[in-house]
């Protein structure tokens, strides 16, 4: 909020808070993508994963009138959401739990679509975060996955967005990501690998920090959710990209009758 006063912007819908709470590779435009190969309605109802400060919760309420829960182990993160949702004339549709993704305080075929994106990478038990998917979802309901997983190379270089260091990060490689999910239940729909893309999202973005005057403002971007190592946390993915340290999927799966 400090960011935003002092930069002199203000916060009236949920385009104006787009540069910093799209917590993924590839921003907005990812979050687009991944909606439009879901097959979203206006009613839908949705559950978003790992949620954060809400963003891609308040784009779908707003660009298909969905109604969207999000669920976020931190509180705080859910508290940022819920506030700026209400700024934005978006409470009606979206709100925020605090909870374990890998055990929802939810109800059982409660969704038509359960949404995540780069959140597995913190999730140790991958096969139970699934299994709760499977659960909340409807009958033929829709899983839509944007993730990073573990490249040929490993490990990967230390910080990067989700973890400082290597006792949180827990990568799978891509093939071994769709086998638990098929094994949960789960039919692909949709695979492709957006490493390469990713890539040059990430170029741009390194770019722009460093052609910044050394007098501005800081930048109003997820650097505000990582704090003083962004530089260093964006460069390591670069590098982790190019070195097949990581790669970046997206995948559309239909929940089995």
């Amino acid at each position: 909020m400090d960011a935003y006063k002092q930069s002199g912007k203000e916060i009236n819908t949920h385009e104006d808070t787009s540069e910093f709470d799209e917590f993924h590779i590839r921003g907005r435009e990812a979050t687009r993508e991944m909606a439009e190969l879901s097959n979203l309605k206006k009613g839908m109802s949705v559950l978003d994963l790992g949620s954060g400060v809400g963003g891609p919760a308040r784009f779908l309420a707003a660009e298909y009138e969905c109604h969207v829960t999000g669920v976020d182990l931190v509180e705080e993160y859910c508290q940022i959401a819920a506030n700026i949702s209400d700024q934005v004339g978006l409470s009606h549709l979206v709100q925020f739990k605090q909870g374990d993704i890998t055990d929802l305080p939810l109800d059982d075929n409660a969704f038509d679509i359960v949404w995540i994106e780069h959140v597995n990478m913190n999730i140790l038990n991958k096969k139970a975060l699934f299994s709760e998917a499977a659960r909340v979802l409807k009958p033929g309901g829709t899983f839509a996955v944007y993730e990073i997983c573990a490249g040929n190379n490993t490990p990967p270089h230390f910080p990067v967005p989700w973890a400082d260091e290597p006792s949180i990060s827990f990568l799978v490689k891509p093939q071994e990501l769709r086998t638990m999910l098929i094994e949960k239940g789960f039919k692909e729909k949709h695979w492709r690998d957006v490493s390469e893309i990713s890539k040059s999202w990430f170029i741009n973005i390194l770019n722009a920090l460093r052609d910044r005057p050394s007098d501005a403002p800081p930048p109003l971007g997820i650097n505000l959710l990582m704090g003083s190592t962004a530089g260093d946390k964006a460069k390591n993915v670069l590098i982790n990209l190019n070195e097949d340290r990581i790669r970046v999927v997206q995948g559309i799966f239909e929940l089995k009758t």
